[in-house]
């Protein structure tokens, strides 16, 4: 009995081994949706879209939490790896990430061609203010699923959180970039869903 047992034991980590992937992979379709995606459909948004509202007070902490907890996820990713497997942390994370890459792709399609003054409100941005930190999110939260980790989970959470106060800088550019429209468009549409 104890002889069958091992052999089962050590049948179920072979399977489990050839059935992972490295979490940085999680990250390739990401990046491409999220820099080369703009560049190849309108290279001037590629730099709309990486342009930081001015930030103030607590926004300036938010700032800097924002772009440490991306780096962290960016090369967290590298030590953690995705367990393909028959549970509902698979499930929920390969629906979430694919949902989050799906929303990011439109949002950026979307945000690529704004109006003659630079104004989005189109598409996504009917239904969303900040469709792509939306699906950021939603993508980010797949990815910590599919990992099963704890630690890349709260990471997502202190991006997103530290997101929402580069979200209300963003905001207050807006309302000073295109005024009585943008201001329109708040009554409107939701900041976020």
């Amino acid at each position: 009995m104890p002889c069958y047992y091992v052999r089962y034991s050590e049948k179920i980590k072979i399977n489990q081994s050839i059935m992972t992937m490295n979490g940085f992979f999680l990250l390739l379709p990401f990046l491409t949706i999220r820099f080369l995606l703009p560049f190849i459909l309108n290279p001037k948004a590629l730099a709309r879209a990486a342009y930081f509202a001015p930030v103030q007070g607590r926004e300036k902490a938010a700032y800097y939490i924002y772009q440490i907890s991306n780096i962290a996820m960016f090369i967290y990713l590298l030590f953690l790896n995705v367990l393909i497997e028959n549970s509902w942390q698979f499930y929920t994370g390969i629906v979430s990430y694919i949902l989050g890459l799906g929303l990011c792709s439109a949002a950026m399609v979307n945000f690529s061609f704004p109006d003659e003054v630079g104004f989005n409100n189109k598409g996504l941005y009917k239904f969303s203010r900040n469709p792509m930190y939306v699906a950021y999110f939603i993508c980010f939260i797949g990815m910590a699923l599919l990992t099963q980790s704890w630690i890349l989970l709260g990471v997502v959470m202190l991006f997103q959180i530290s997101a929402h106060w580069i979200i209300l800088a963003e905001e207050r550019w807006c309302i000073l970039k295109f005024g009585k429209a943008y201001r329109e468009y708040m009554k409107r549409v939701r900041r976020y869903i």
